[in-house]
């Protein structure tokens, strides 16, 4: 397969991954009292913290790896605090708008990271982005605000800029990801310092005010954890195969996992506006392969 093939394929696993960890979030308080998103957050993070540590050390152990920070130096530690800060930040905003406003809207503005990515692409690292590839970036935007509906009612205004907060969080830290696979960092790595960052970010918060927990939701934040370790291998992957440009488009069949587990979990049924979001997020995904796509010449030129 082509390295643009392969970071297709690797977003599109790290999309299910997210959906499974968003799931479990939602999942978790039908099963015992209410958690906060910062005890949420931290055994997330712990447990991915578990997962990628033995990856990683497994790796080590086999020799069939590359230099930790390959040929990034200084640049590498600088590029790898930005991605932990920004990711972190991510996951607070999108764990705290999960719990207080609905789904929809959260993941809504949760899907604003692959805008975020491609401007940050083009701002930090100059890669060329073309007009047909904004417009299949916003196809496939409207196709999942189709699918999530989301009302934006109430007064939650706080927790609907904290769920934008990290949309902007997460495109940021996909960024980074990029430059430090251009520098050859070891994915495992990453994916092991981000890790370790949010769970001592998250612990003190965690242990300010933590909450009594039953063993089915200790299994649920179990589950969280291990589809965020899917997601975060996925998505260093694929920005380490290809450019966001061309894959981040894919990142939004994360609404149709969701989707998907909702009416297999929750007997959640499509309606006709999911269905027409399915098929223009489907249609985004195509129309960005296309090399010859229309009004490509690419905005940045000139800038």
């Amino acid at each position: 397969m082509s390295p643009r093939q392969k970071g297709i394929l690797c977003i599109l696993a790290s999309a299910f991954g997210f959906a499974l960890m968003a799931f479990f979030v939602r999942l978790c308080d039908d099963f015992g009292g209410r958690i906060s998103s910062f005890q949420k957050s931290f055994f997330r993070n712990a447990i991915a913290l578990a997962i990628a540590a033995a990856v990683f050390f497994r790796q080590r152990r086999a020799g069939d790896c590359m230099p930790v920070l390959g040929r990034g130096g200084a640049k590498a530690w600088l590029l790898l605090l930005g991605r932990s800060a920004a990711g972190l930040v991510g996951i607070f905003g999108n764990f705290y708008a999960l719990s207080v406003i609905p789904i929809g809207e959260a993941m809504t503005l949760n899907k604003t990271a692959p805008f975020f990515t491609v401007f940050f692409s083009w701002l930090f690292i100059r890669e060329r982005i073309s007009a047909g590839q904004f417009f299949a970036l916003a196809l496939g935007f409207s196709g999942a605000v189709l699918v999530m509906k989301p009302g934006f009612a109430g007064d939650a205004t706080f927790a609907t800029f904290c769920a934008l907060a990290g949309g902007l969080g997460a495109g940021l830290a996909y960024t980074c990801v990029r430059e430090l696979g251009l520098l050859k960092v070891d994915g495992a790595f990453i994916v092991l310092f981000f890790s370790a960052f949010s769970t001592l970010g998250s612990l003190p918060f965690f242990i300010s005010s933590p909450a009594p927990m039953t063993f089915a939701q200790l299994l649920i934040l179990l589950g969280a954890g291990v589809g965020a370790a899917i997601g975060q291998f996925g998505v260093t992957a694929a920005y380490r195969f290809a450019a966001p440009r061309e894959v981040a488009v894919f990142d939004y069949s994360n609404v149709v996992f969701t989707s998907l587990l909702g009416f297999a979990f929750f007997a959640q049924i499509p309606d006709l506006f999911s269905v027409a979001g399915f098929a223009l997020i489907v249609l985004a995904g195509l129309l960005s392969r296309r090399k010859n796509f229309p009004c490509a010449r690419p905005i940045s030129r000139g800038l």
